[in-house]
């Protein structure tokens, strides 16, 4: 599949599979003309979102339409608090990739600027939704607000579907045990390196896109090659060691991974570092998808280049036990044939 970061020209464009990414107010183009769109931030498609998605999909196949997401970049909070980074748990792209696997047509990102901030939830609603993108229904969660001063409501879209014939569904709270899915305890789960809770949450193991750069090449001297990326500055995982899968040019490997600062060498800024059990090729320049399977021991500090082989050959050994036991929903497989 090909997804673009969103840019400042807006654009629609589809790919070779039908799957179309929509960036400003652009009409849906053919194939995805008159969509019922999933309409939020959607920051981690989780099980919460995926309910909204899959009510998206009934109402679209009852009425012989495509369902598509529609969503914003930046996220809105990012947009009023550019000062205190939002964590995201799905960047722009990734989000339209996993989007495309869980079998979506399409996927509108709306640029979330001082215009749409100001835009009041009836000309959201009627002039960019219903006359600009031409969308044929609506599907909320049932906390969904919008518009300026956040005067939109589920109750307001519901009587403007019915004025305006559009089709609205709002959807109750998914919840786990007394408080509703979220994509903030997601990220407390992440931020304490509870990889395991976090993909409960989520409904698969969660996963990030990077290119793979070069390092310093000290894995390589040390009999551990790594695959490096860097990840977005906001991303507040524990520093510390996974069992990981990452996937490539559509293969899906095992392997071990540390994201931190390597603090028994140069404390620098955080990278993800994965060694790829069983394997020899050149992965420099190609993006690769990591997904976390399990957390194996918050980073240290080693007195020694010998004190850390052995740890890292214990690591090792875990990781392929974590890896064995195959728990959790992994999404790699669908993101690889797109």
């Amino acid at each position: 599949m090909s997804v673009h970061s969103p840019a400042a020209t807006s654009r629609s464009v589809a790919n070779p599979d039908g799957f179309c990414l929509v960036q400003g107010l652009h009409p849906l183009p053919q194939g995805f003309g008159r969509a019922v769109v999933a309409l939020g931030n959607f920051d981690g498609l989780h099980r919460g979102h995926r309910a909204v998605i899959s009510e998206a999909q009934r109402l679209a196949s009852s009425l012989g339409l495509p369902a598509g997401l529609l969503s914003f970049e930046p996220h809105p909070r990012s947009f009023f608090k550019p000062d205190a980074p939002l964590f995201r748990l799905t960047p722009a792209p990734l989000k339209a990739a996993l989007a495309c696997a869980m079998g979506l047509q399409g996927v509108v990102e709306l640029p979330f600027n001082h215009a749409l901030a100001g835009t009041s939830a009836h000309d959201f609603i009627e002039e960019m939704l219903v006359n600009r993108l031409g969308i044929g229904g609506i599907v909320i969660g049932h906390d969904f607000h919008f518009g300026k001063g956040r005067e939109g409501s589920p109750e307001m879209i519901a009587e403007m579907g019915a004025r305006l014939g559009i089709p609205v569904s709002v959807v109750a709270a998914l919840k786990e045990g007394e408080a509703p899915v979220s994509s903030s305890q997601i990220r407390d789960c992440l931020i304490e390196g509870d990889v395991m809770a976090a993909a409960h949450l989520l409904g698969y193991r969660w996963l990030v896109r990077s290119e793979v750069v070069h390092g310093d090449k000290r894995g390589r001297l040390l009999g551990f090659p790594t695959a490096n990326m860097v990840l977005g500055t906001d991303c507040a995982l524990r520093h510390g060691i996974y069992a990981v899968r990452l996937a490539v040019d559509g293969v899906v490997h095992d392997g071990v991974a540390s994201f931190g600062r390597r603090p028994t060498f140069d404390d620098g800024a955080p990278r993800l570092e994965t060694f790829v059990f069983d394997f020899d090729g050149d992965l420099y320049g190609k993006q690769a998808d990591v997904e976390f399977c399990g957390f194996l021991r918050g980073e240290a500090k080693f007195d020694s280049v010998d004190a850390l082989i052995a740890q890292m050959d214990a690591d090792c050994a875990r990781a392929r036990a974590v890896l064995s036991q195959g728990e959790g929903e992994s999404v790699l497989a669908d993101l690889c044939r797109y």
